[in-house]
Formats: C-alpha cells, structure tokens, sequence
C-alpha cells in the first residue's frame, strides 16, 4: 500500500523518479560567463548546491554543480538567467534582446551520449521538441577526455525543462567504463597520468 508521501512524489512523473539522490552536473563557461571566484567552491543559497569553478588562466573554465536533482536544477535556472539577463545589458537594444538565446554546454560521457541520442536520432528529437530547446551533441569528444559537449540554446524555460529532461537520460544511462574528464588547457601528458591514476592497476610496459 502506498504511502502518502511517496503518491504525492511520483506527481513529478516518470522523469524524475527521485529527488534525493545526488546529482553532478559538469557545464564548459567562457570567463566572461562566469562572474564567480576564479578557483573556489562555493554553495549556492537559493539552490543549496554546491559550485565549484575550475582553475586555470585559460578562457574556458568547468562549473561543476553538485547537490540534489531539485538543488542542481535551481542553480541551472539562476544560471540561465543570469545569462540571459547578461546578454539583455550587454545588447545596444536591450528591449528587442530581452529574450535572446541562451547558450548552456554541457559536458557529458561519450558512454552517455548514445541514449541520450536515442535509436536513429530518436530520443534527443523527442527532448528538442517537447522542449522547444535546440540540443546539439558534439561528434568529436573534447580534447584529451572520454567526455562530449552537448550544446543547449534556447529562452531559459526552455533550456531548463531540456537539462531536466537530459539529466533523466544520463540518471538512467550510468557511464560504462572509467571517464577521463575534460579538463581545459591541460597537456596531455597531465590527463594520461590522471588517467593512469583512475585505472588504480597501472599501465603496465
């Protein structure tokens, strides 16, 4: 017999059948996008996840959001309109920017990318048009990594319902094998050896 509790939660439907597990998701931002300390972590208040930029002089940097389903979708939507709030200031026309696209990249397993891609392009046209997003998934991975850039754009409402809809697909698909993340401007040499590290048994000869 189902309790209470868990009737009123499964309202939210198929697509987010738990709000209590935690939940990574990995952004690339340009400096300009990010007005955030340059190598800290810090919680956001209204979303309580916790972000972390990382560090490095190069002009892309990761955003990593850490924290429950619900708390990394709250960050997603400040961001997005943050962005978009961004773009209005910086257009010469602000009124006629005011709902300019928004671009999100996310960064996603390689190993992921094929169910969120869906059987002949299926599943990520069904995201695109109950969503109204565009989403685009890289062909090549980023450089040195196992991982892809999956491109959203589109009105912050639409962007959002599209990461929620993303993270369903990536919650449901774990990545196969070890993941050797994206890191901007490092050498490979650094990403083989942090490689080798995740491997644990070493690479032998």
């Amino acid at each position: 017999m189902a309790s209470p509790d868990r009737a009123s939660s499964a309202e939210g439907g198929p697509e987010e059948p738990e709000l209590s597990i935690t939940l990574t998701l990995r952004m690339l931002m340009h400096g300009k996008e990010h007005k955030a300390p340059p190598d800290g972590a810090q919680h956001c208040p209204q979303s309580s996840a916790r972000i972390t930029i990382s560090e490095g002089s190069c002009p892309e940097r990761i955003t990593t959001i850490t924290g429950s389903t619900d708390a990394v979708f709250r960050a997603v939507s400040m961001i997005a309109f943050k962005l978009e709030e961004d773009l209005g200031a910086g257009s010469a026309d602000g009124a006629a920017a005011g709902r300019a696209p928004v671009t999100l990249r996310l960064v996603i397993p390689a190993s992921q990318c094929g169910s969120l891609i869906g059987k002949a392009g299926v599943k990520i046209r069904e995201i695109r048009e109950s969503t109204g997003a565009q989403v685009q998934v890289a062909g090549d991975l980023l450089p040195n990594s196992t991982e892809r850039a999956v491109t959203v754009s589109g009105v912050p409402d639409t962007i959002i319902q599209c990461v929620r809809q993303i993270c369903a697909v990536i919650l449901e698909s774990p990545p196969k094998g070890a993941t050797i993340p994206y890191h901007p401007g490092l050498s490979l040499g650094t990403i083989l050896l942090s490689a080798n590290q995740v491997r644990g048994s070493g690479a032998g000869g």
